[in-house]
């Protein structure tokens, strides 16, 4: 899995960082999305997958490995 996040789309619901704190993160001044890590290991797919689902802004872009 590759993860990307798109930060002007992104609205600081914080969501991501709530389901998969190893992997999202937010900025202090604004709240925006950080990607702590865009390969994160097998064990985290289902909850990115789900941080990328609820996303309000759909700022969270998933690639999955083949």
């Amino acid at each position: 899995m590759q993860i990307a996040v798109d930060q002007e789309k992104c609205c600081s619901a914080g969501t991501c960082v709530m389901l998969a704190p190893d992997v999202f993160d937010q900025r202090d001044d604004d709240g925006i999305v950080l990607l702590l890590d865009a390969k994160p290991p097998a064990e985290l797919h289902a909850a990115v997958r789900e941080a990328a689902d609820l996303c309000p802004a759909a700022a969270i872009y998933l690639t999955e490995d083949t």
